[in-house]
């Protein structure tokens, strides 16, 4: 940024100073957009009986780039987390059960992270959706590509074996 015109560095400044004016949640998942819906809930070309449900909405992009996912998602907006003081009524729990009273969906995907608030909330969400019928799914855990075994704890071997896949 130190070789650009005092005029990019200008319009720079001006786009970030409209950042929280023009960037804000979608109303249908809660993922970022400066519109009224985000691209993923926009597209007409996603699977909408599939939905992914995430802490973040940054981790969306993950997914995206991955190019093996092409459904629907929807952000918590966190974890459950009681030393932090942030309980289930501080996520979007709620908006998440009117999402699939409203129907459509075949499947949730759980796709918190795999430490124990992740697992807490992802077992918390399970519970109250487990009467809904609807498949619920958890995403595998195991060994990162391009690491080594002897780099990897009990748990996580244990994962990886039970969520092995045929070749």
């Amino acid at each position: 940024m130190l070789k650009w015109s005092d005029a990019e560095l200008a319009a720079l400044a001006e786009e970030l100073s409209l950042l929280h004016e023009r960037v804000h949640q979608c109303r249908e998942c809660g993922n970022l957009t400066d519109g009224d819906l985000c691209v993923v809930c926009a597209s007409s070309s996603r699977r909408r009986d599939q939905l992914c449900v995430v802490e973040q909405a940054t981790q969306i992009q993950g997914f995206e780039d991955s190019g093996s996912y092409n459904g629907l998602y929807h952000v918590l907006g966190g974890r459950i987390s009681p030393l932090s003081g942030v309980g289930p009524d501080q996520l979007a729990i709620s908006r998440l059960q009117e999402r699939l009273a409203a129907g459509g969906f075949a499947e949730v995907i759980l796709a918190t992270g795999m430490d124990v608030e992740g697992e807490a909330t992802a077992h918390y969400i399970a519970d109250l959706l487990r009467p809904t019928g609807v498949a619920l799914t958890r995403l595998a855990a195991g060994i990162a590509v391009g690491s080594s075994l002897g780099y990897a704890d009990a748990p996580t071997l244990g994962r990886a074996l039970s969520g092995r896949q045929p070749l």
